[in-house]
């Protein structure tokens, strides 16, 4: 019998994402796993196949194909992170496979091993499929070598063995030998351990328990009347972004997924940026999904203690390394557009924001009665250096928040956070009844207050600006009411939301600013800017343009409910890393924002 190839899809960012808190793995509609890291987010690739292979075709990803496949369904268990694909061919064929990333709790705490578990079952007729596992070591440049037993195959190399144990025909896999599915196979891929059980067993066993682990925590989640679906999968989502073992938060699972086709905005995003983490946090905490900040703010005590009130990077590795040193490694990148960029040069920036996300972050904790562990004086002391830092930096040049690389300014939204350091610290001052500390911070933030609308108000424009005495528009100002710097109603702000949108909006998306950077002009529009402008009309009484634009925003997100960083306004395309956090954040801020109250229904 020939064996006939799978239909092949058009290259986009039709992924679904699984994961368990400690890695991520990327599954495209036809159920290839392209692009998994390992151990950990910022881990080698060993799938890269996302961002092309310089080998042959199928390289770098774990592919279970169906014999002259011609269309597929892919959804998620609803509220969980285990995703079901369907295969059909057009003879009356079709399989189902299942993905997903243990993680459950067992003897007292949580497990969450670095293991893919993939299971396929027959769903009609006899479909013949075949198994091609290849993955990939040093970035797509090592081919490892491979071992095998009665039930299991190894990949060994570059000091990393693989292993997936199956009760499947270890021939046929290792061979890529087209077969026929008679029943349900279960492939478990991951360190080089043997099971202690039959693998269908363990599988079908870590399906259920992962199941019902992530069926109970979005049950706890506190949700808006509307919209809930879309709030469920990015509160998941979000969570799965998050590295448990340090509380570290990355920006999204992916490397070079550019901001539009040929600019070589590349980016590595597999990092934890400070200002990302605390829209994640504060995003979550809105559902009352406390344990995300709890653990964060472990991560923000270790990054005070090494500063020690001294200037703080933007971003830092997940396991607290500061050295992001960027390099590009030989693969063809996504859709061919290169280069694939490891590391991040940010992490040599001064960004000024970071001393308010810091502050703004650690807040909460000291009014919310609900944490296991309350922050005490000691920690408002260390949280008082980083506010020391901020007044000192408030009128300061930095690289600002879109992190441009070869232009120093004062940026106004950078000076904005400094602000709402002070402020806060002068709030969590007055809850710990330190009336000196209270009336100092208050003073300082009156007067970073005072030369934020000096220097940043364009009397000609008649809007904020992105930069004292400068003359452009940018979307972070749209912030100013969020942080509580103005009240929404004050005409300042209302004025800067008209000419933000005058001058950025592209129908119902939102570019981040106008004038060109280091690579040129902004070609698309950035997804949390939109969701920034639609917090920002709705808070100044324009409510239903509001909802348009929120709704236009959730029409683009993919087939399951996931969005990048950038959208192209004529198209809908999504571009840019993914599933990109911010994002993600803008899905949950704009529901809690825009719905109608329980008491609607209730």
């Amino acid at each position: 019998m020939v064996w006939t190839p799978p239909v092949k899809l058009s290259p986009s960012l039709d992924l679904a994402m699984i994961g368990n808190c400690s890695f991520a793995g990327l599954i495209d509609k036809m159920g290839s796993l392209v692009w998994c890291c390992l151990p950990r987010f910022d881990g080698d690739p060993v799938f890269h196949s996302l961002l092309g292979t310089r080998g042959n075709e199928g390289d770098g990803a774990f592919n279970i194909d169906l014999n002259g496949a011609v269309r597929s369904e892919q959804e998620y268990v609803p509220n969980t992170a285990i995703v079901k694909t369907r295969i059909f061919d057009g003879q009356g064929n079709a399989i189902e496979i299942t993905d997903f990333a243990p993680r459950f709790t067992t003897k007292g705490r949580m497990f969450r091993p670095n293991g893919i578990v993939r299971r396929v079952r027959p769903l009609s007729g006899h479909p013949r499929i075949k198994v091609r596992c290849r993955p990939r070591f040093a970035w797509g440049q090592r081919v490892p070598d491979v071992t095998f037993g009665s039930n299991h195959i190894r990949w060994v190399g570059n000091g990393t063995t693989l292993r997936m144990t199956t009760n499947g025909s270890v021939t046929y896999i290792r061979d890529e030998t087209p077969f026929l599915l008679d029943g349900p196979m279960s492939f478990y891929l991951g360190p080089d351990e043997s099971l202690t059980d039959h693998p269908d067993r363990i599988c079908r066993d870590f399906e259920e328990n992962t199941e019902t682990y992530w069926k109970h925590w979005t049950r706890r989640l506190g949700l808006p009347l509307e919209y809930q679906e879309a709030v469920i999968r990015a509160a998941i989502t979000l969570k799965l972004c998050t590295y448990e073992e340090t509380g570290a938060i990355i920006a999204a699972a992916t490397t070079s997924i550019p901001e539009a086709s040929g600019t070589q905005r590349n980016w590595d995003y597999r990092y934890c940026w400070i200002r990302d983490a605390f829209f994640v946090v504060r995003a979550l905490n809105s559902l009352s999904e406390m344990e995300t900040m709890e653990n964060y703010l472990r991560y923000l005590n270790n990054i005070a203690a090494i500063t020690q009130g001294g200037h703080v990077q933007p971003l830092f590795g997940i396991g607290m390394e500061e050295k992001l040193v960027e390099t590009t490694v030989d693969l063809p990148g996504y859709r061919g557009n290169g280069p694939v960029r490891v590391g991040n040069q940010a992490y040599e920036h001064f960004q000024h924001d970071v001393y308010g996300q810091i502050v703004l972050g650690a807040s909460q904790a000291y009014f919310d009665k609900r944490l296991l562990h309350q922050p005490g004086l000691d920690d408002f002391r260390r949280l008082e250096q980083i506010g020391e830092r901020a007044f000192a930096m408030h009128d300061q040049p930095d690289a600002g928040i879109w992190e441009l690389r070869t232009r120093a300014r004062v940026h106004t939204s950078s000076s904005l956070m400094c602000w709402a350091a002070c402020d806060r610290l002068a709030k969590i001052a007055n809850q710990f009844g330190l009336s000196d500390r209270t009336a100092f911070w208050r003073e300082r933030a009156e007067q970073v207050h005072s030369v934020i609308c000096q220097r940043g108000w364009n009397e000609q424009k008649g809007a904020f600006v992105e930069s004292f005495e400068g003359n452009d528009l940018d979307a972070s100002l749209l912030l100013m009411a969020e942080v509580g710097f103005l009240p929404p109603n004050d005409p300042r702000f209302i004025a800067t939301v008209d000419k933000i949108g005058e001058t950025l909006r592209r129908g119902n998306h939102l570019f981040r600013y106008h004038a060109a950077d280091d690579f040129g002009a902004p070609e698309n529009a950035f997804n949390i800017c939109t969701f920034w402008y639609i917090d920002a009309l709705a808070r100044i009484g324009r409510k239903e343009e509001a909802r348009e634009i929120y709704e236009t925003m959730l029409s683009c997100r993919n087939h399951v409910g996931l969005l990048s960083e950038d959208t192209t306004p004529s198209t809908g395309e999504l571009w840019g890393n993914f599933p990109q956090t911010y994002s993600m954040v803008g899905i949950i801020n704009g529901a809690v924002r825009l719905s109608a109250g329980w008491e609607k229904v209730i």
